[in-house]
């Protein structure tokens, strides 16, 4: 019998409450980070040449994520015969960076200062775009950390240099890694179409360690044919544009490219890529949410992000 003076636990179901990612706790002082993993907003769209609204893409992506968010100790996975995300593993968001309207390079400060206390935390950082200009800021919070590989998951290249101007735009961002010199490499996964990036880019990616490949690609290499293109001792940071994704399951975003992955190609390379390696980070970008009335789009969100973590820190676990 309980005591009249025993409170009953708060149920915090997913339609109540505040929507933190996960409904994990909120830590607003960020240098006060204490936590495996630490999840942080990017609502910048600036750098979009088309559709704007990822600006909106965090908030979406939260209150997706309380869709996963039942309190039971984790997510029991019978095909793996797993549990991921148990209460050993610690997230906590840390709201997000602030974004100066029309100001794209104090925003990006802005931005890579959320990185660098994560990772000053000790903390996996998961950054929520925004447009995908807002990887600039995330890899530059990467130097003087050691070597790191990207993995792009993404329709397009976005290897473009300077257009009209512009250096820091959703086109520039694996140019502007590629130059980087604690950036070895990276990994393309899901080019395809007309591309944002003319054809000296493609040339100039090559020669700059871009290794490309489509979906069509991808399809015939299989995810162990993938997994061989990364190199087998690399630190991978991850970024993945929701247009990589085919927009029949993700309509939600401001350059939709047919002819994407479909959720379990992608799913299983980030299963492959964590037991294989150590991730460093992950962002994903592009939701737009106005652009998807069902809200599917976020939800596909919500649901690669948490179960990328739980396969890392599962394959951690077993690590050792």
């Amino acid at each position: 019998m309980t005591s009249n003076t025993t409170k009953p636990a708060r149920l915090n179901l997913p339609f109540v409450g505040i929507s933190t990612f996960g409904k994990n706790a909120y830590q607003p002082d960020w240098d006060k980070i204490d936590a495996d993993v630490a999840v942080m907003g990017a609502p910048f769209d600036f750098g979009t040449q088309f559709r704007a609204g990822a600006r909106f893409g965090p908030r979406a992506i939260r209150e997706a994520s309380t869709l996963f968010s039942f309190g039971l100790g984790g997510a029991y996975d019978h095909e793996d015969d797993a549990t991921y995300l148990a209460e050993d593993v610690r997230i906590v968001d840390i709201g997000d960076a602030d974004i100066v309207h029309t100001d794209t390079e104090t925003s990006h400060a802005n931005i890579e200062a959320g990185v660098r206390a994560m990772l000053d935390a000790g903390a996996l950082p998961v950054v929520l775009g925004g447009d995908h200009s807002i990887n600039i800021p995330c890899i530059r919070a990467f130097e003087g950390r050691g070597p790191i590989h990207i993995l792009q998951i993404d329709a397009h290249l976005d290897f473009v240099d300077i257009r009209h101007g512009v250096r820091h735009g959703h086109g520039n961002p694996m140019r502007r890694a590629a130059e980087k010199d604690y950036v070895t490499g990276i990994t393309a996964l899901g080019i395809r179409n007309v591309s944002s990036t003319a054809k000296d880019g493609y040339d100039a990616a090559r020669k700059m360690g871009d290794d490309i490949i489509s979906v069509r690609q991808a399809r015939k290499l299989g995810t162990e044919g993938v997994l061989a293109r990364i190199p087998a001792d690399a630190r991978v940071y991850v970024t993945i544009d929701i247009d990589g994704f085919c927009p029949s399951i993700a309509p939600g975003t401001g350059t939709p490219s047919h002819g994407g992955f479909l959720y379990y190609e992608v799913l299983e390379v980030l299963q492959a890529v964590a037991n294989r390696h150590e991730v460093v980070g992950m962002d994903l970008v592009e939701v737009a949410p106005d652009y998807d009335h069902s809200g599917s789009t976020q939800i596909l969100a919500a649901q690669v992000l948490l179960n990328f973590l739980g396969f890392i820190f599962h394959a951690r676990g077993k690590r050792g």
